[in-house]
């Protein structure tokens, strides 16, 4: 028998709108309980000098230092109450820190954070630099959560749904392929971006809500075949995106409808022709991020792709919890020795065990 560990994972995006806190009990393989999760805010002066920290793109470090004092701080304030809330006392706490600058090129990422001054604060050992050891094997240090992905098929929706994909759609697109130990992930393309963009652009509110604009409009085939010859889409992964490497540019000229039509359908074909670089056509895909609230998008991955198409919601599946749960779950990959990264989902050289444990007043 496996040892199950409770612990609490914290993550905070690059938004840095708050930081998501969730527990769970696993072994590093399956679930065994999902405890309770939410979102704590920054202080915001937290939160306005990390973004301008990430603006600057690297340079400029002298005030990390700093940055990264008062972001530990806030997760300490955060970690403290829903402890405290909650009734928990965790094996672990995984603390991502907060990216300001992410360059897989140059093999550098930086999660401003300090876990020891945490775990001594908290009392509590914290698994922290858990992108850093992929890089070192030669990986891009992302995605981390494939491997909570293939614990989620095999928890909540079992192996006789494989081969199945996650797929996320915020502003990019990405996907995890999961049959029995094969792992594969990569980015496909624009995710919800050009839409919310062309959306905010012409004045109609900060996202197309519910695709009712893109559903009144018209698709411009001969624009939306010519995006579709963008050499990244025939790419065999892992790759992975910049957020300049695509541009919605090819909907200008074109009125609201017809133009959010367009970038609406380029999403959607986009993400069929990734079906055809995987190595079996998946039965299910399970749809996470914003663009599984967009009924217009999810009907036209439906007629698309050839397996189901479905909201990871109705897998019980908490959308707004899982990155801060993956977080979790390779703590617990680390505490158990198990690989955290693989080839087929960072193209690090070998499987990697991610994460280091930094214990109280050490």
């Amino acid at each position: 028998m496996s040892d199950h560990y409770s612990i609490l994972g914290t993550i905070s995006g690059t938004s840095a709108d708050g930081i998501d806190l969730a527990w769970i009990e696993t072994d590093g393989r399956t679930v065994a309980r999902f405890g309770p999760a939410e979102t704590a805010s920054y202080r915001p002066e937290t939160k306005r000098r990390v973004l301008e920290a990430a603006a600057r793109k690297g340079t400029g470090r002298d005030d990390w230092p700093e940055i990264a004092a008062a972001v530990t701080r806030d997760h300490a304030e955060a970690i403290l109450g829903f402890l405290a809330t909650h009734g928990l006392a965790p094996d672990a706490v995984v603390f991502h820190g907060q990216t300001v600058w992410h360059d897989p090129a140059k093999g550098e990422t930086v999660q401003l954070g300090d876990p020891q001054s945490l775990a001594t604060d908290l009392n509590v050992p914290v698994i922290g630099d858990v992108r850093l050891a992929d890089m070192v094997a030669g990986g891009q240090g992302a995605p981390l959560v494939p491997v909570y992905h293939q614990a989620l098929a095999k928890t909540l929706v079992g192996e006789d749904k494989e081969p199945l994909c996650f797929l996320n759609i915020g502003g990019v697109s990405n996907l995890t392929y999961i049959e029995g130990d094969k792992l594969l992930a990569f980015d496909i393309g624009p995710g919800n971006a050009f839409l919310d963009d062309w959306v905010r652009k012409h004045g109609a509110g900060d996202y197309d809500a519910g695709g009712a604009i893109a559903a009144k409009g018209t698709v411009d085939e001969g624009r939306l075949q010519a995006a579709l010859t963008h050499p990244f889409l025939t790419e065999p992964g892992p790759k992975s995106l910049d957020r300049y490497s695509f541009s919605g540019e090819f909907a200008e000229g074109l009125g609201l409808e017809d133009g959010a039509a367009t970038l609406l359908a380029f999403t959607a074909a986009a993400i069929a022709s990734a079906e055809k670089l995987l190595p079996r056509v998946p039965r299910l895909w399970l749809v996470c991020g914003g663009g599984r609230h967009n009924p217009v998008l999810m009907k036209a991955l439906a007629k698309l792709l050839a397996g189901d198409v479905v909201s990871a919601d109705d897998y019980r599946i908490d959308g707004d919890a899982l990155e801060a749960q993956a977080m979790a779950f390779l703590g617990a990959r680390l505490k158990a020795g198990l690989p955290t990264t693989f080839p087929g989902t960072t193209g690090v050289s070998k499987p990697v065990v991610g994460g280091k444990l930094f214990t109280p007043g050490t």
